[in-house]
Formats: structure tokens, sequence, C-alpha cells
């Protein structure tokens, strides 16, 4: 046999271990997992208290290679990278302070006038002579509807709800615009050390690795940033076009419709339908001949948008298929709303590159 018992020891197969190796190891496992779960949950709750600060972080950090392009584009045109540095956080500044002063205050009086005149609209066009044959034609619906949303625009709730979503991201107002000042500092600063803070991230990466690491960043981050900044001026476009369409035909609180459909069209692919709708509901409130001139003018742009907008704008950035962007959206806008579903797109378009440039390259040489 070659086991025998001792007297104080147990020897298995020539090996002597003490009697206490046999104490019941249990308790200290559980109470190792115990203490395990108790700091993940902390650091959990941790990170969700400041989950704000972080969600800024991030913004910032898009903004920043959103903004980049802008100043790669400065530099080839004789500026300095100092000038053209100082040029865009100018612009920053600059975009900050009119929000401040002029997009915040006309905001809140053009939401004055489309809840005075919204409901002083929907009665004059009760009393028009084609709603009653047409409210008859389906059933009582349109006079339902249009009182449905006279009295939900009439709503202050209504409006306070709309601006601390479209402008706060579900935060009130005053923490937007503190929040806005953090992104705007933060962009600031990213921006003065852009290129200091690659390189200091590149040499985290081991140096038989670091060459390929830093071209597929920088490609992945060029690509990223021109998507996002032709995004933004894609958006632009169409805000200022809702605007002047919206104002030539008479339609109040068009200025605000026009910063709303700029947040809106910032979500490729459905942002310009969206607004659309909402574009031509509101006009038609206003007439249905105005709302027939919207909607004409709006699937004009959309193909102007498509084929001529896009492709200039765009350029090599990289297309993210329509399904993808749908995903994207939903998914951003359940965890973060309507910033969760303007940033996920932009990551989106990251993974997309990595595939394309890296695994299915990788695929072909395996």
């Amino acid at each position: 046999m070659n086991s025998h018992r001792t007297r104080g020891t147990v020897s298995l197969a020539g090996r002597t271990r003490n009697p206490a190796d046999f104490r019941p190891r249990g308790l200290r496992w559980g109470f190792t997992v115990t203490l395990g779960g108790l700091a993940a949950l902390a650091s959990g709750l941790a990170l969700y208290s400041i989950r704000g600060v972080f969600f800024s972080i991030i913004l910032a950090a898009f903004a920043t290679v959103g903004l980049d392009p802008l100043v790669r584009l400065l530099q080839r045109h004789r500026f300095s990278r100092a000038g053209a540095l100082i040029t865009v956080m100018a612009l920053v500044i600059a975009v900050l302070v009119a929000i401040l002063w002029i997009v915040i205050p006309l905001v809140v009086s053009q939401i004055e006038v489309l809840a005075t005149s919204i409901p002083q609209e929907v009665d004059a066009m009760k009393d028009a002579g084609w709603f009653d044959p047409a409210n008859q034609a389906s059933n009582g619906v349109l006079g339902t509807l249009l009182g449905w949303l006279a009295e939900t625009l009439a709503d202050p709730q209504t409006w306070a709800a709309l601006a601390n979503g479209v402008v706060g991201f579900g935060l009130s107002l005053a923490a937007a615009i503190s929040s806005g000042f953090f992104v705007a500092i933060l962009v600031i600063y990213f921006l003065s050390t852009y290129d200091a803070t690659k390189d200091a991230a590149f040499r985290l990466v081991s140096a038989s690795h670091r060459e390929t690491f830093v071209h597929y960043t920088e490609r992945i981050l060029e690509n990223v940033g021109k998507y996002l900044s032709g995004m933004v001026t894609v958006a632009f476009i169409n805000s200022l076009w809702s605007f002047v369409l919206l104002f030539a035909v008479g339609v109040p609180g068009a200025f605000l419709i026009g910063v709303i459909a700029f947040f809106v069209t910032l979500i490729p692919l459905v942002g310009t339908v969206l607004t659309t709708i909402g574009m031509t509901i509101i006009a038609f409130i206003h007439s249905p001949t105005s709302a027939l001139i919207v909607l004409i003018a709006m699937l004009i742009y959309m193909q102007v948008e498509s084929y001529v907008i896009d492709p200039r704008v765009m350029g090599k950035a990289v297309q993210i298929p329509g399904s993808v962007v749908l995903i994207s959206a939903m998914g951003g806008a359940a965890l973060f709303g309507l910033a969760g579903a303007l940033l996920a797109i932009p990551v989106s378009a990251g993974v997309i590159l990595i595939i394309r440039e890296v695994v299915w390259p990788a695929k072909q040489r395996a």
C-alpha cells in the first residue's frame, strides 16, 4: 500500500500533508466571492453616480474628433497648427456665446409664440369651410386629433419636456447649460492637446505592435472625424433650409422648428424624414396650402441631400448600412436619449471600419 496513517500526518502517494489542509474551504471561498461581488456592486454604483460627467467626457471627445478635420483643413490653407487650433477654439467659444445670447432667448420666445398661436390656428381651421366635410369623412378623427394637438401644445409641461429632451438630454435647462460649458471647456482642452494625447496613448502599446496600431487608429479617427463633421454640416444645412422654408410660408415658430430639425437631422436615414413629417403637420395647422408647399419643398430637398449634399460633404467617410443606423440609434437612445442615439452611430462607423480594415484582411490572409 502506498498510503498509510501515521500520528499527526497523512501520507498519500509519498506526499505528507498536514491535517490542517483538510479544513473546509467553503467559508473562505464564499467570503472571498461575497467581497468581490460587493466591490463590483460598489464600483457599478460609483460609475452610475458619475454617469453624467463620464458621458460629458465622451461627448467632448467625439466633438474633438469631429473638429480635428476642420483644424487640418485650415492647416492645408496655410494656417500653422497653432493658428488653426486658435481659430477653431475661437469658433467653439463664439458658438457657445451665440447659443447663450441669441439662440436660447429666441427659442424661449418661439415657444411662447407657438403655445399661443397654434391653438388659435386650430380654432380658425375648425371654422374653415372644408373642415366639417373632412372631419365627417374621417369619422371625427381629424377633429379629435387637432383638439388633442392644440391642448398638448398649449400645455407648458409639453414644452418643458421637449426642452429637456432636446436641449438638456434629459436634464434640466440649468444643468444642460452647465454641462454645455463643461463640454465646451473640455473640447478646447482636448483640441489643444490632441496630438500629444494620441502620442502618449500610442506609447502604451508595445513597440512591436505600435506601428500597426497607430496606422489603424489614425484611419479610424480620420474616418470618424469626417463622418461627425459631415453629419453636423448636413444637419446645419437641413436646419437652415427648414427655417427659411417655414419662415417663407409664414408658419409661426420657424426658428424653434429649425433648431429642433438640426438635432433630429443628426440621425441619418430617418432624421430628415422625421423633420419633414413634423414640419408638414405644423404647416398644415397654419394652412393646407402651406403644408403642401412645405411637403413638396422637403421632398425635393431630400433628393438634393441624398444625391448632391451627402456625397460632397461626407466625402470618403465610412458609410454605414441603413439597418446598422437604425439599430445603433435605437440602442443609443435607450441608454442616453437623443445624445446617445447621435453618438452610437459614429461608434458603429468605427466598428465597421475596424471590420473592413482589420478583420476582413486578416481573414483573407488566413
